[in-house]
């Protein structure tokens, strides 16, 4: 178990000017590199000696990374821009309302100042034995000790667990894919570009990583295409404390009605798998039927149905349940 030292390791801190500066550093120290954004995730570990870098690349001063632009009837956002800056400008508040509320939902104003879209995107997940330098699975032992008979799991996944059964704890994730954003993700051969409900993966794919990123590869944009602009949306999030905390489970959604009828819809969530999950069976289950409230139930039932929970965190299934319920619900 870590021993909270509040102490950083010594390591050689680099602070490049431009992307192809920072793909050259991330090539030379290739594992040994550290990628830092807004540092809220970075320095938990670094303190707890957890994670030791011998070099951390700071992305901080490559102004191409930062800001929110038009691209066509969409936007392009870069991933060094604010969490404040995203919940706040008058292009996302007023055509892609959900990601601005999903943003101002994370942590506290503090944080979203200095917290970034990509760094709340790419974090790594909570689960306190892997943050706590317990050698599971996802930090390469061979134990997953959350999922064990007497464990702390109560925030741990009701789907997608592969050995592993801790969450992603993304607040901006689920919205992302509510809007069929996409990520651009580049390194020293070229870009890659990912919807993002693919961009993130679970254990069944890569155990000791969140998303498709590999050592090497940089979030070097947001698109968020035109598709769901001005489209109705509905973000609530569950936790424990109104401020700060990580979400228990979270959902977010992007539907357009006509004539009293739901004529498309995108419904996300988060905080009960390993990866946030696009409900692609309740969306065709609402989409041509009148957003009531029954309706809401029949989609908040076929969210639930595959959920496998563990000992202490079955009261996540009605959670989820209503919450979809709500997002369509709320269409009404």
């Amino acid at each position: 178990m870590a021993v909270i030292r509040d102490m950083i390791p010594p390591c050689e801190l680099f602070q490049p000017a431009s992307i192809g500066d920072a793909l050259n550093l991330l090539d030379q120290y290739g594992e040994n590199s550290w990628v830092l954004a807004g540092g809220l995730d970075s320095f938990d570990w670094f303190k707890d000696r957890i994670k030791r870098p011998e070099a951390i690349v700071d992305l901080g001063g490559i102004e191409e990374l930062s800001g929110i632009r038009a691209d066509g009837d969409g936007l392009v956002i870069g991933p060094m821009t604010s969490l404040t800056e995203v919940a706040t400008h008058p292009d996302i508040v007023g055509r892609f309302g959900l990601l601005a509320q999903a943003a101002e939902h994370v942590a506290t104003p503090q944080i979203r100042n200095q917290g970034t879209l990509g760094g709340n995107l790419a974090q790594d997940t909570r689960c306190w034995y892997y943050r706590g330098g317990w050698p599971c699975y996802r930090a390469g032992g061979n134990i997953c000790y959350a999922s064990a008979p007497k464990a702390m799991n109560a925030e741990h996944c009701v789907f997608g667990a592969s050995r592993c059964v801790a969450i992603n704890p993304s607040d901006t994730a689920p919205a992302t894919i509510a809007l069929d954003a996409q990520m651009v993700v580049t390194n020293s051969s070229g870009e890659t570009v990912y919807d993002a409900e693919d961009f993130f993966i679970g254990p069944g794919i890569d155990i000791e990583r969140m998303t498709v990123m590999e050592p090497g590869d940089l979030l070097t944009a947001i698109r968020i295409p035109g598709t769901w602009a001005g489209a109705d949306f509905y973000f609530e999030k569950i936790r424990d404390r109104q401020s700060w905390d990580f979400s228990l489970v979270t959902v977010a959604s992007a539907m357009r009605t006509s004539g009293g009828t739901i004529q498309d819809a995108r419904i996300s969530v988060n905080g009960v798998a390993p990866y946030p999950m696009r409900l692609d069976e309740a969306e065709r289950a609402v989409i041509g039927q009148a957003p009531t409230d029954d309706i809401g139930v029949a989609a908040g039932d076929i969210a639930i149905r595959r959920a496998q929970p563990l000992r202490h965190n079955a009261y996540k299934l009605p959670l989820m349940k209503n919450l979809v319920r709500r997002a369509v619900r709320a269409e009404v």
